[in-house]
């Protein structure tokens, strides 16, 4: 093949240039423009007379006039030389305008597409990151922007591989009012490193991963993982994110290293199932503690308090309850023995409505001593519980059951899934207190339900199915629900039932069924997630108050702390609750157990606040068993 010609190469670099853009077609406008100008100005010149063009500056300036201007030739009173001249300009200036409008036009057509993609750079700092895109964003975003109210510039940006517009345009119709808080949307994959840069990790506060709708989530976790580590080798970011699979979760903590923070979704949620479902309330008790909407945990260093015991600390704030102590070496303790002196640079472990809500009490109530009682707790006896329904949590259900039950304990499941049975027969050996039976069959089904004698079980919980989609698994545990409810006014009784609920709009619904409570998995696990992403810590304290071994919520009769009738403080109720070595969170009420939307539920009260209790109240406590 013979050497490009001249006029080949030329066209090969012309072309290079035009396909630059924007800036490269100006560029050669400008040009175009400069030679026009010094053409026709030197013309003018040239052909008319010295009085008609008045020099060649004049002549220059009125060309570069007439191009971008060509109407002028309109107004021109010179000789017949220059009005020539400026009349070429003008012609061509019409062309250099028209091309100078379509050039802008494309250009910010192309610019307008390019942010639409989502790929530039966010410029943020202490921003808080989400990468992927599930229903749990909104449950976060929700949460965040709660959290950041008193801020006047939080952030929180969004790295998914779906729309810009289509995201911005989701979070609008879920969530009203942003409040203090910005949403940047970026399109990408939160699994590429490459498209993780977009979002800034360097200079974000922290990262929380979200569950994918992918077959396999965890497989998507631990890419996002990975890409997040070698994204941001210098990012002091905290990384947040919840397993599916419990198996998992050792490969996802070495994707992870040392700054993730993981959360065993499929465990906590079986745990707080089986506690939830042996003590009504529970988990908007967990609600109330994991979102920002009340009141939260907190850690806070009070200097006055060293060399107090951890007794003594019980009352000395007002507005706070304490939980705990997380040491100077990092370890955290809840419910510690009451002789446990506060060293330096120990943090007090309290719920409060704001950090700016805690202030030492200089001036506590004594407790009433008539008031308080010394009564035991009935010895534990042989439980029935029945599950209606089962998914992926039912096999650590049956484990955690197991840790709580007392020994004769029988537990009864009936469900159509067919991963069912190979689960059961798996676990099964592994039970060392309780027996195990089970029975596939539709637990929607009334004459099934009938035929179980659901009045003689001490706890039933209805799962909510994951062999088909969730609106579908929600509709069923509904209509169990409602058969259950029946079957109890047809009775007379009422049947001790918690459900699990797919999604959180299903939860009015669910009211009318009278279940004794209601779970949200994905909700509890969201609120756990954006509590972590504010203070890593706190998956220490998660970790043990879902942790049988250790100490947790309870729900306990208010005859075994204070006598029905007396008016008490909570000064008196934490000091009953120290002499059984436990630690009181608050109270519920029977009388409004009911009503929306705390059910009775006084967490953190005012300490100074009175209260008398009746019947069937109950006082919520940390405590071993």
């Amino acid at each position: 093949m013979s050497a490009p010609t001249v006029r080949q190469k030329l066209r090969y670099a012309f072309d290079n240039t035009m396909s630059k853009g924007t800036k490269a077609l100006i560029a050669w406008l400008l040009i175009v423009t400069t030679v026009l100008v010094l053409v026709g100005g030197t013309l003018a010149v040239v052909i008319s007379s010295q009085d008609d063009n008045g020099g060649f500056g004049s002549s220059l300036w009125a060309a570069f006039m007439h191009v971008l201007d060509p109407s002028l030739i309109a107004s021109d009173t010179t000789g017949g030389g220059f009005l020539i001249a400026m009349l070429i300009i003008a012609l061509c200036g019409i062309v250099i305008v028209s091309c100078l409008v379509g050039i802008l036009t494309t250009g910010l057509d192309a610019k307008l597409t390019e942010l639409r993609k989502g790929r530039s750079l966010v410029v943020e700092s202490g921003h808080t990151v989400v990468l992927g895109w599930s229903d749990q964003v909104f449950t976060i975003i929700s949460e965040l922007v709660e959290a950041n109210e008193s801020e006047r510039r939080a952030c929180i940006a969004i790295l998914a591989d779906k729309d810009k517009v289509e995201m911005e345009d989701e979070i609008r119709d879920k969530i009203a009012d942003l409040k203090t808080t910005k949403i940047i949307c970026r399109t990408g994959d939160p699994a590429d490193p490459d498209d993780i840069r977009i979002v800034n990790l360097a200079t974000a506060a922290s990262v929380i991963l979200l569950t994918s709708d992918e077959p396999d989530p965890d497989a998507q976790l631990v890419r996002s993982l990975l890409a997040v580590t070698q994204g941001a080798d210098d990012s002091q970011a905290h990384v947040v994110g919840s397993v599916a699979d419990n198996r998992n979760l050792p490969a996802a903590r070495l994707a992870g290293g040392r700054r993730a923070h993981l959360i065993d979704a499929t465990d906590m949620m079986a745990r707080l199932m089986v506690q939830t479902c042996r003590q009504s309330g529970l988990s908007v008790v967990y609600t109330d503690l994991l979102d920002f909407g009340g009141d939260e945990m907190y850690f806070t260093e009070q200097p006055q308090l060293v060399g107090w015991s951890f007794g003594q600390v019980l009352n000395a704030f007002a507005t706070s309850t304490v939980m705990g102590v997380k040491t100077a070496d990092g370890r955290t303790y809840l419910n510690p023995p009451a002789r446990a002196v506060i060293q330096p640079g120990d943090q007090i472990i309290v719920i409060a409505e704001d950090d700016s809500t805690i202030a030492l009490d200089g001036t506590p109530s004594p407790p009433n001593e008539a008031a308080i009682m010394a009564r035991g707790e009935a010895s534990s006896r042989p439980e029935r519980t029945l599950i209606l329904g089962w998914n992926a949590r039912g096999a650590t259900m049956l484990r955690q059951l197991d840790a709580y039950v007392a020994p004769g304990s029988v537990t009864d499941v009936v469900s159509a899934n067919a991963s069912m049975s190979d689960q059961i027969r798996e676990v099964g050996p592994t039970m060392t207190v309780q027996s195990l039976n089970f029975k596939a069959d539709d637990p929607t089904n009334r004459s099934v339900l009938e035929s179980l004698g659901v009045g003689g079980y001490h706890h039933i919980i209805a799962l909510c199915g994951d062999d088909v989609e969730p609106p579908l698994a929600d509709s069923r545990t509904l209509v169990t629900l409602l058969h259950l409810r029946d079957m109890g006014e047809r009775s007379g009784t009422r049947f001790p039932v918690v459900s699990e609920m797919a999604d959180d709009r299903n939860r009015g619904l669910a009211q009318v069924t009278q279940a004794d409570d209601f779970i949200v998995s994905e909700k509890l696990v969201s609120l756990m997630m954006t509590q972590t992403s504010e203070n890593p810590h706190l998956t220490d304290v998660f970790t043990q108050l879902f942790d049988p071994e250790g100490s947790e919520i309870y729900l306990k009769p208010s005859e075994y702390y204070i006598r029905p009738g007396f008016p008490v403080d909570m000064y008196t109720i934490v000091e009953s609750a120290k002499r059984r070595s436990e630690v009181a969170l608050g109270y519920r009420l029977a009388s409004q157990s009911n009503q929306a939307p705390n059910y009775g539920i006084f967490l953190n009260p005012v300490k100074s606040q009175t209260v008398t209790f009746q019947p069937g109240d109950k006082v919520i406590v940390l405590a071993e068993d």
